[in-house]
């Protein structure tokens, strides 16, 4: 089943995450919500913050609070990543797989399918599809357009080593 409104990969769709993802969005506050996935879930999740890189678009890791294998930040205002999130609405709304919402994006950059949600305050959100467990990653707005593409080439790797692709289970 398609959920996106275009389908992308390559460099074609690191040109468009980089021509519209120019201001996203994180939470600069000292707290973040931690995801409450299933076992197995939570398990994948632990393995991902066990190969996530400590450096994001030459940002230091700093995880937000509460400590949580299933969150991490880097930088400040921070880039934050959550894994073992509930399957965003947008990707199985009919009329977005129909392309009737302008603010869901999908594609692929170095081998993981994104959504990419346009916010109400204007900055974006962009979550993992086609793996075994949803991984969300917001941008601060202070990210600029070619750096938001950097951070979700940052992140493919550990991403494809601890979710494998597959269809996640719904919280």
């Amino acid at each position: 089943m398609n959920f996106f409104r275009h389908r992308l990969t390559g460099l074609p769709a690191l040109a468009l995450l980089i021509a519209v993802a120019g201001c996203s969005s994180a939470d600069d506050g000292a707290t973040v919500a931690v995801p409450s996935p299933d076992a197995k879930t939570a398990g994948l999740c632990r393995n991902l913050h066990k190969v996530l890189p400590e450096k994001v678009d030459g940002r230091s890791r700093h995880d937000p609070g509460p400590r949580s294998a299933l969150t991490a930040g880097w930088g400040s205002p921070a880039i934050i990543l959550r894994c073992g999130v509930e399957r965003p609405p947008k990707m199985i709304d009919p009329k977005v797989a129909k392309g009737a919402d302008p603010d869901a994006i999908g594609g692929g950059v170095d081998g993981v399918d994104w959504l990419m949600e346009k916010q109400d305050d204007g900055t974006y959100r962009f979550t993992t599809a086609k793996r075994e467990a949803y991984v969300q990653v917001a941008l601060p707005k202070s990210v600029g357009q070619q750096d938001s593409a950097k951070v979700l080439v940052d992140l493919a790797a550990a991403i494809k080593k601890a979710i494998p692709t597959g269809i996640a289970s719904t919280v």
